[in-house]
């Protein structure tokens, strides 16, 4: 049944106890992309985190090596895309199950998202000023929180003109992270998201479009090597490749092996996310030398290792726990109370 986004929340006199809403059952597709695309901005992340407090080169001193055209070809752009989507995915699910346990829903997607600036604050600071939780929580208030009052064709339709004003204007990059939320919230708000894993036709023809889109921007942006619209064309194109691949996949037999390595890291993204910048710092001064230097080899051994720690700590952490350690806190934080943490 499609998301009905026209029936409030039953106001709640001040001395009732809000009824416990039935628990939505998690929707494993969505941890699977989310643990994909982690693993994506990971690889995509490790040369600029580990060039910080490195002094700046110039154009003319970095070569084009197979390095960077691999990674520009298959990581750079594709994957924070897939991550925006799913952020404005979790928004109207959030709103969704708050709206039939709170009174005012909104104030608590309110504290959920300055929660967020803070964390992200913290983060750029400390480590690493590419810190993408912040323009997240920006981005949240100043358009996703607006946007729940606004019927669902409207922020289909304001999805659609953001994203083409991204691309036209900007050539792309975080510009597009207001599009590509409500994008995801449009998805969520007609029911697309509840539906993502009963169909293996629609994603199946879908990633046969993009696949034959990904092919001549792919080409476009090998000849056009430095310019930004190109890249944030395919891009676009490889990222909704990428999820299409994926949910295609998770229709086969091969989803248990999905579901066991990429589910953990997507259930602890937002702690994962976070000690990626801690992990890729340490390593990186293991490994030594300029970061823009290094082998495709080496940035992809990095990427690994913290993944490999990562999902190992992910799953055992999960088999006793329900969620990571900063996703309870922020739970917490964001509900008012403390959410149970011990996994049934």
């Amino acid at each position: 049944m499609p998301y009905d986004d026209t029936r409030p929340a039953r106001p709640l006199p001040h001395d009732e106890t809000p009824p416990a809403a039935p628990r939505r059952s998690r929707i494993i597709a969505l941890d699977v992309v989310r643990g994909f695309a982690l693993c994506g901005i990971l690889l995509a992340n490790v040369q600029p985190i580990s060039h910080v407090g490195i002094e700046a080169v110039t154009q003319q001193e970095v070569v084009l090596d197979d390095t960077a055209r691999w990674l520009g070809l298959l990581v750079e752009q594709r994957f924070f895309p897939i991550f925006s989507l799913l952020f404005g995915v979790g928004f109207s699910l959030l709103l969704d199950s708050a709206s039939a346990r709170v009174p005012h829903p909104r104030a608590l997607l309110l504290r959920r998202l300055l929660l967020l600036a803070c964390m992200g604050l913290v983060h750029m600071f400390l480590l690493w000023r590419g810190d993408i939780l912040t323009v997240y929580a920006v981005v949240g208030l100043v358009v996703l929180l607006p946007s729940t009052w606004l019927p669902r064709w409207a922020v289909a339709g304001l999805a659609a003109v953001l994203v083409v004003a991204a691309m036209v204007v900007f050539s792309g990059g975080t510009m597009l992270v207001p599009g590509l939320f409500l994008l995801g919230s449009a998805l969520t708000r007609y029911g697309v998201i509840d539906r993502i894993e009963s169909s293996t036709r629609v994603p199946a023809l879908l990633a046969l479009l993009f696949a034959a889109a990904t092919v001549p921007a792919l080409s476009w942006q090998a000849g056009a090597s430095g310019v930004p619209l190109p890249m944030a064309t395919s891009g676009l194109l490889m990222a909704g490749l990428y999820v299409c691949v994926l949910l295609v996949l998770l229709r086969t037999p091969v989803r248990p092996l999905l579901r066991a390595v990429f589910a953990p890291l997507g259930r602890m993204a937002l702690t994962n996310y976070l000690s990626a910048t801690a992990l890729v710092l340490v390593i990186g001064k293991v490994v030594g030398g300029r970061s823009e230097y290094w082998s495709l080899g080496t940035i992809v051994g990095i990427a690994a290792v913290i993944l490999a720690v990562q999902w190992v700590w992910s799953t055992l952490w999960l088999r006793r726990y329900r969620f990571g350690p900063l996703e309870w806190l922020w739970r917490w934080a964001t509900w008012g109370r403390r959410p149970a943490q011990r996994a049934r």
